[in-house]
């Protein structure tokens, strides 16, 4: 989810208050017109639930398959090749690889256009020290990449791990969950029992829904996976070519079972809806939640991304030797033909203000988004297919609303405690509606308290908007008012409440939008050119576009770099050789 998702999108714009064209990011922050106040500084957060239970909870305890966690790599041989890398793109992606090259040795240069690391995981505070998101974040339990990442740099207590239920809230106070919670006798029951419990039980569906959702699944290749992983994932792999409401209405699936529980999935996992998601994004997800227990356990970061996620990454990243050049954008690739025919890099042309610097590596690695890549890669290169193919692919717009109130909005079962204010109160988890234009959301107060509560304050609301085209020319302050009122048509409890301030964050081409025919598009991490890498969440992995997927294709990504190693090496001593006798050759003459 981004919910979930990540690459930076090196070179994005920030603006406020306008209408926001595709490709645009624009944020805005202030406090609302209906109940002005100044914010005030962070107070000290309630104590954060972390312990060693935390930890050992998003640990990993299901092997994965090799696809999807690559093996680790090998202690690097006396005398093996350390190269020089210069890596385009500090989000997730980029920072995934230089974990991975800088632990083998390697020299590890960032390089990132805007002001902070973390691309569309990234944070940032506004002038009244509010915590500014770039899109919701949620761990699923088969994070398993990112959780190593996590584990590296010593912050896995940073996640907080929530009830095993997928909540639905519709209309008027409403709420219904998916639980997956399943004990007999005391004793924990686990995969795939309690996903047949969860979908058997789950009053979000009528009776009826409940048996064709059955015949659905029971027919699909999560089956073959509950026995051959590989064979189920291969299967998987044959569906991205149709829609997942095709797939799932042709195995007998209803209409109904769509709109009120998989299509706001859908939207929180890709920002599409179930006609336009393809069938392999969604039962990739599935096989996960079929085969390992903990995969549908959600879980949420204790406070900002920048905080408590990132922070800690890059201060591992300088610890092993690592640089990171932030408000660097690259300006051109350049390159030359080598004597096979094929392009070379030869160095990227940085600039920062008005200063421009030209920097040279052994290998130089793009880790960008869709649009960032695109607008990166020189045009002659589209000759080559694996290069055109990319521009086949485009982002999903997608719009964060962040809402504060002067008390608990989802805090429905005692009235009272709906304006005490001195300990947050109400749904602690990702919460989904079928009933409102945003997909999903969550009270960042309640799920990351350390830097979203604030004494004195209620409900930090973030709230996803999917599909967000229809919504981007809208100003900030009309996207603000519609949601609230959204906010309170869903909760009973809101709607005395007095909403005190709003962020509104637009981002024209988020994730890339992984709609049915997509997937062969994708490019493999190792490319045409030799000295030139790709990583990002859209690219080749058997991931969906996340942080997840992020963060496996900076692992793909650094393994591919370390196998081509001492073919660089030689290249880049043939390289200095010839420019040694040209120099000399030029001094002679």
């Amino acid at each position: 989810m981004q919910l979930f998702k990540h690459s930076t999108s090196s070179g994005a714009r920030v603006a406020s208050g306008r209408p926001t064209p595709v490709r645009k990011l624009t944020t805005t922050s202030r406090p609302s017109r209906r109940f002005s106040q100044q914010v005030s500084a962070i107070a000290a957060p309630p104590k954060s639930p972390v312990n060693a239970d935390n930890v050992k909870s998003v640990g990993l305890k299901d092997a994965p398959l090799p696809s999807l966690f690559p093996a680790e790599p090998a202690t690097p041989a006396a005398g093996a090749p350390k190269l020089k890398v210069a890596i385009v793109g500090g989000g997730l992606a980029g920072l995934s690889t230089a974990v991975e090259l800088l632990d083998q040795g390697y020299e590890v240069d960032i390089y990132e256009g805007r002001q902070w690391v973390g691309g569309k995981v990234a944070s940032f505070q506004d002038k009244d020290g509010n915590h500014i998101e770039m899109g919701l974040h949620v761990f699923f339990g088969c994070y398993f990449n990112l959780f190593r990442l996590m584990a590296k740099c010593g912050v896995l207590e940073n996640l907080l791990v929530k009830e095993h239920t997928h909540t639905f809230c519709n209309n008027d106070g409403d709420v219904r969950e998916l639980d997956f919670r399943f004990f007999l006798g005391g004793q924990k029951i686990g995969a795939p029992f309690h996903g047949l419990k969860a979908f058997f039980t789950t009053p979000q569906l009528a009776p009826k829904d409940k048996l064709a959702n059955s015949l659905a699944l029971g027919t699909s290749p999560i089956v073959r996976a509950l026995f051959d992983p590989e064979g189920g994932m291969r299967d998987i792999r044959k569906l991205d070519d149709i829609s997942f409401e095709d797939w799932f209405k042709s195995h007998g699936g209803s209409d109904a079972s769509i709109k009120r529980m998989w299509d706001p999935i859908a939207y929180a996992l890709g920002f599409l809806d179930c006609k336009d998601i393809s069938a392999r994004c969604m039962l990739t997800i599935f096989q996960f939640f079929a085969t390992k227990t903990d995969a549908s356990v959600l879980r949420m970061l204790n406070g900002s991304p920048a905080e408590r996620l990132l922070k800690p990454i890059t201060d591992y990243i300088e610890a092993k030797g690592g640089r990171i050049h932030l408000r660097y954008g690259c300006k051109e690739v350049q390159y030359e033909q080598g004597a096979d025919g094929k392009p070379r890099v030869t160095g990227l042309l940085l600039a920062k203000s008005n200063e421009q610097r030209l920097v040279t590596a052994d290998a130089y690695v793009a880790a960008l988004d869709v649009p960032g890549v695109q607008r990166l890669l020189p045009q002659q290169w589209r000759s080559m297919k694996e290069f055109d193919n990319i521009y086949k692919l485009v982002g999903v717009p997608v719009i964060t609303v962040q809402l504060r109130y002067d008390g608990w909005v989802t805090e429905l079962k005692d009235a009272a405690r709906v304006k005490d204010l001195r300990s947050p109160a109400g749904l602690d988890n990702l919460l989904y509606s079928a009933d409102t234009y945003f997909s999903c959301f969550a009270d960042l107060a309640l799920t990351s308290p350390v830097e979203y509560f604030k004494e004195g304050q209620g409900s930090l609301m973030q709230c996803v908007i999917t599909p967000a085209a229809p919504y981007m020319p809208w100003t900030n302050e009309a996207i603000a008012a519609e949601t609230d009122k959204q906010v309170r048509q869903l909760f009973p409890s809101a709607r005395n409440l007095n909403m005190t301030w709003h962020s509104i964050v637009k981002i024209g081409q988020s994730l890339y939008r992984e709609a049915p025919g997509m997937d062969p598009f994708r490019p493999d991490q190792a490319t045409p050119v030799p000295n030139f890498f790709l990583a990002g969440s859209y690219t080749k992995q058997d991931y969906i576009d996340s942080m997840e997927g992020a963060t496996l294709s900076g692992r793909q990504c650094a393994a591919v770099v370390m196998q081509a190693a001492s073919r660089l090496e030689g290249a880049a001593a043939k390289q200095q050789q010839q420019q040694q006798q040209q120099a000399k050759q030029a001094v002679a003459a």
